[in-house]
């Protein structure tokens, strides 16, 4: 299965918002969602800083900030083409 992954961080408005978009096509496009928080882990700090969310797909980097639903959909596809 698919794992997509939202780098996050511990009150983060925008991360919120990511996971609930994520959340509402899971099911749809069959894929599994981890949250990862960066807080307190200074090479994840280091490496994503203020950019969360951060998701990646299946360890691939694909987006930072927000999710657009028609270019995640796209992407993800891709990513399972190439699998």
């Amino acid at each position: 299965m698919t794992v997509i992954t939202v780098f996050t961080r511990h009150g983060c408005h925008l991360c919120d918002v990511a996971v609930a978009v994520l959340e509402g096509m899971r099911v749809e496009l069959n894929f599994k969602i981890e949250k990862n928080y960066i807080d307190g882990d200074s090479e994840l700090e280091e490496l994503y800083g203020e950019q969360v969310p951060v998701i990646h797909i299946d360890g691939i980097h694909h987006d930072f900030f927000r999710v657009d639903p028609e270019r995640f959909k796209s992407s993800l596809e891709k990513h399972r083409q190439h699998r």
